[in-house]
C-alpha cells in the first residue's frame, strides 16, 4: 500500500500556510466534529479476520466519527502484517491483539514504530473443540491423551490417513503442527480457510452427526449457538511455548490489548485517548458479532445500535485521562 497516510495533531484545527512546518498536514479534511471537538484527521485501522476484531473496531470507529470528527479508514490485514504497517504509515491502530511477544520485542522494543495501547477488558481463549454430539457420545475424547484412539473417526480425504484436526485462517495465532508433532498425535492440520468456514463445519458436525475436531477460541459468539467442547491438551505452564517448534502444551489465556503507532500515540489525535480508554465485555463484543454475522447487519449499523444502548460506557470512554 502506498497511499498517503495523514496524521492529525490537537490544536490544528486552523490550518495556516506553515501548516506543513508545524506538523499538521495540509491535507487533513474539514471534518464536522462534535462541539468542542479537534480535528481528528483520518485514522488508518487494521481489520484482522475475525467477526469480534471487527465489532471492536466498527464500535471504536463509530465513536470516533460520531464523536470527534475522525474519518475512519478500515484495512483489511492480518495480524502480523498489521504490525508491519505501523512503520510504513499504513496502521495507525491494531484494536485487539493476541499475544504476538515476538512482534512486540521487534515493532515496540526493538524498532520502536509501535507502542501498547491497554487492555480491551477481557481474555481470549484459543483450544481443540468438538461438537457437544461427540463429547456425550465419547465422554473420554475430551483428554488428549485419547486423541490417538479416535484417530480414524476424524480421518478426511485431506488428512491423508492420519485423523483431521481442522484450523481456521492460516494468519490466526497457532502452533497446531507443533503440538501434533510433539504430543505425538495421529493427526494432520488441515486448514479450513477462514472463521466462517470453521462455524459452518461445526454447525454441518452437530447436526449430521458427523466426527470433526478443530480450532476455536472465544470471545466468539457462536458459543451462544453451540455449547462447543473443549479438548485438554497438557497444561499450559510459563515458558512452554518459548519455541515455537517445541511446544507440547495448551494455549495460554491471552490478556487481549490494544496496539498503536508510535507517530499515532504522539500526534495528539483524540483518537489516540479514545483507543487507550476503549474497554468492553466479551458479552458486549458477542452482542455486535452477532448482529454481524446472523442478523446481516452492516457492521457500522450494528456499532450504531449498540452505542445507543449503551452510552454511558461509551462516555467512560471520551473522558479525558
Amino acid at each position: 500500500m502506498n497511499r498517503h497516510h495523514p496524521q492529525a495533531l490537537l490544536g490544528c484545527a486552523a490550518l495556516t500556510a506553515v501548516a506543513a512546518l508545524t506538523g499538521c498536514g495540509s491535507d487533513i479534511e474539514d471534518n464536522d466534529t462534535a462541539a468542542g471537538a479537534s480535528d481528528c484527521g483520518t485514522v488508518d485501522m487494521a481489520i484482522n479476520p475475525w467477526v469480534g476484531y471487527e465489532s471492536n473496531a466498527h464500535v471504536v470507529g463509530r465513536v470516533a466519527e460520531t464523536e470527534l470528527g475522525c474519518t475512519m479508514n478500515y484495512v483489511d490485514l492480518d495480524e502480523q502484517t498489521s504490525w508491519k504497517g505501523f512503520g510504513d504509515g499504513d496502521v495507525d491502530v491494531i484494536i485487539e491483539n493476541w499475544g504476538h511477544e515476538d512482534l512486540v520485542k521487534k515493532y515496540v522494543e526493538g524498532e520502536g514504530t509501535a507502542e501498547l495501547a491497554g487492555l480491551t477488558g477481557y481474555e481470549g481463549i484459543i483450544g481443540w473443540y468438538v461438537p457437544p454430539w461427540m463429547a456425550e457420545e465419547y465422554p473420554d475424547i475430551t483428554n488428549w491423551e485419547n486423541l490417538n484412539k479416535y484417530a480414524d473417526l476424524f480421518e478426511t480425504p485431506e488428512s491423508d490417513g492420519q485423523g483431521q484436526l481442522l484450523d481456521g485462517d492460516p494468519g490466526y495465532v497457532t502452533y497446531d503442527e507443533a503440538l501434533v508433532k510433539n504430543l505425538d498425535l495421529d493427526y494432520k492440520v488441515v486448514v479450513g480457510g477462514s472463521e466462517t468456514a470453521l462455524i459452518e463445519a461445526f454447525r454441518s458436525a452437530q447436526e449430521n452427526k458427523t466426527p470433526l475436531l478443530a480450532y476455536f477460541y472465544e470471545p466468539q459468539w457462536f458459543f451462544n449457538e453451540m455449547d462447543l467442547v473443549r479438548v485438554n491438551l497438557p497444561t499450559y505452564k510459563p515458558g512452554c511455548d518459548a519455541d515455537p517448534q517445541e511446544v507440547d502444551c495448551d494455549y495460554p489465556v491471552y490478556d487481549l490489548n490494544k496496539v498503536v503507532a508510535a507517530d499515532f500515540a504522539e500526534s495528539g489525535s483524540p483518537a489516540y485517548d479514545l483507543v487507550t480508554n476503549f474497554q468492553w465485555t466479551a458479552e458486549d463484543q458477542n452482542t455486535v458479532s452477532e448482529m454481524i454475522s446472523e442478523q446481516g447487519m452492516d457492521p457500522d449499523e450494528a456499532a450504531d445500535q449498540w452505542i445507543a444502548d449503551n452510552q454511558d460506557t461509551v462516555d467512560q470512554w471520551l473522558a479525558a485521562g
